[in-house]
């Protein structure tokens, strides 16, 4: 029989939101024991119409992160004596225990961050680094087809939208790590494929599975994070840990340029297969389940074996069968995504700024080989701009980040939307960046001055999708890797779908007003974090997004 006294956690157990979130996935035990809807609680309600669905879980997703300070300490007491009356729930063994992935020593936490944030920099990596090579490819595979041209590169994004429609709910069935897994080992294998494609249809179908595949660290690594990394330090790890989306793709041509120049296009896949391999082996040796969810089960089902109890289960049981558990997972990006305000305008503005990087990757070439004359491996130097704005980004983010979150963690009265300061700075760089290299380029000045404008929009482009990324992960907490899918779905189609014209607007509105034209969208956006800052907090307190 479980101790469920003993197992219930102090409030110092874990981080704030993580009591607060595990409180509400507790299963109530009679309907008297049903908690007041306003605290977020999961709520128990029978629907004698559909036998096969006797239970629907409705959570209010967008409260999840609210800090337990905001609830009276009363309030939060009564709360785990409620708990304690179910001589049934499996939980945590105390404070420090060792099966709590928050417990676990700190080389374990971040050397697994660093295998996650190695693999999720691989992959975006891959996405761009055969950009330079793309008139060889062309010319050997005999097309001359411009928008064929630009599906070549962006039909890997559009595999990001659709993997992680899968990849999301089956990590919730079961767990972070098998996904993991998979996902690296058919990423490798696609990539292999891509390097000894026969003709164009090959390499674009091989190109697409690896951005499915590709894409699964991607969606999990947020909710890794959460499960790890406490608030205080997030904001380091999620730095560390989107260097792959966003400085992954600025550097990958600087490498495929010269590679494609000295042993020829496909060698950028035999690379990517390569790292991608010493990766999977390092994830074999080093990683493990991080899932809490999972993990409980899992002692759950120890238990039941040891003590003969049937009915013990997991705090963070849903209850549901495997297949009603996917079909809810699977649609709960889109809930998320069409429902919740926050993730929209969050997943819409990190949708934009990343579409404005695709565009500029299927574009420079073309631009510094025609401007400026540039030819082989010299090519790849033209998306250095991006890469050294985008890496300053990042130590902006990481720098000021932590810095308010640390200020307000001491005042104690923290809460997600204090992560959006940096964003609402970094909504003006993009902007300014997109003017400044469209009308230098138009006007053919000295090629540094547009990479210099092209380091302005990777530098806008870090703070805020950083920060925006982030953001999100702190308000859905036990769904961030749903949210993660949502955002990338949303990200992955704008990036692979709005490139294809750009040839197209440069033709008819020129580099100076082609560019402007994103600027101006682009300010457009710049009050969102702003209002969020303001009515963030409002927004999740009236949240009826139910999961």
């Amino acid at each position: 029989m479980a101790e469920p006294l003993h197992q219930l956690p102090s409030r110092s157990q874990v981080e704030p939101s993580t009591v607060q979130d595990s409180r509400r996935t507790s299963l109530p035990t009679s309907a008297s024991s049903v908690p007041d809807p306003q605290r977020n609680s999961l709520v128990l309600e029978t629907d004698a119409t559909n036998d096969a669905e006797k239970f629907a879980f409705n959570n209010d997703v967008e409260k999840n992160a609210s800090p337990v300070s905001t609830l009276g300490e009363e309030e939060v007491r009564m709360g785990d004596i409620a708990e304690a009356t179910d001589p049934n729930i499996v939980w945590w063994d105390g404070e420090a225990d060792p099966e709590n992935p928050m417990n676990w020593p700190t080389y374990k936490r971040w050397g697994t961050v660093a295998v996650v944030s190695a693999i999720t920099f691989l992959t975006p990596l891959a996405s761009s680094s055969f950009a330079p090579g793309i008139p060889k490819i062309m010319e050997e595979f005999g097309s001359t087809d411009n928008m064929l041209e630009g599906f070549m590169l962006s039909v890997y994004v559009l595999g990001f939208a659709f993997g992680p429609l899968i990849i999301a709910p089956l990590s919730e069935m079961f767990g972070r790590l098998p996904l993991y897994h998979s996902c690296n080992c058919l990423f490798i294998i696609f990539s292999i494929a891509a390097a000894v494609s026969t003709n164009l249809t090959m390499f674009i179908i091989f190109r697409f599975f690896m951005g499915c595949f590709g894409g699964g660290p991607i969606v999990l690594g947020g909710g890794t994070i959460a499960d790890l990394i406490s608030r205080e330090q997030r904001g380091t790890a999620m730095a560390v840990w989107m260097m792959g989306p966003t400085i992954g793709p600025c550097i990958g041509p600087v490498i495929g340029g010269f590679l494609t120049e000295a042993r020829g296009w496909r060698w950028n896949f035999w690379l990517v297969a390569i790292l991608a391999g010493a990766f999977f082996i390092a994830s074999i040796i080093l990683m493990r389940e991080t899932s809490a969810s999972i993990i409980l089960e899992r002692k759950a089902k120890r238990l039941r074996a040891s003590t003969g109890n049937p009915k013990l289960r997991s705090k963070l049981d849903s209850g549901l069968s495997p297949r009603d558990l996917f079909m809810f997972s699977i649609v709960r990006p889109t809930k998320m995504l069409t429902r919740s305000t926050i993730c929209f305008c969050m997943s819409l503005y990190i949708a934009i700024t990343y579409a404005y990087l695709y565009i500029l990757f299927t574009t420079f070439t073309a631009v510094f080989t025609n401007q400026y004359n540039w030819r082989g491996g010299v090519v790849g130097l033209s998306f250095l701009g991006l890469g050294v704005g985008s890496f300053l980004g990042q130590m902006v983010f990481t720098y000021y980040g932590n810095k308010t979150a640390a200020k307000h963690h001491r005042l104690g009265d923290f809460k997600p939307e204090h992560r959006l300061y940096v964003m609402a700075a970094g909504g003006f760089f993009l902007p300014i960046g997109l003017f400044w290299y469209g009308w230098s380029v138009q006007a053919q000045t000295h090629y540094m001055v547009p990479i210099i404008g092209t380091g302005f929009v990777g530098l806008g482009l870090l703070m805020t999708f950083m920060a925006a990324t982030t953001y999100l992960v702190d308000v859905f907490t036990i769904h961030a890797a749903s949210a993660m899918a949502a955002s990338t779905v949303l990200r992955s189609l704008m990036a692979a779908l709005i490139p294809l014209s750009s040839q197209k607007m440069y033709a008819a509105l020129d580099y100076g007003w082609g560019n402007s034209l994103l600027g101006f969208v682009s300010l457009l956006l710049v009050p969102i974090p702003f209002l969020f800052i303001k009515y963030g907090e409002r927004i999740r307190a009236r949240s009826t997004v139910k999961l």
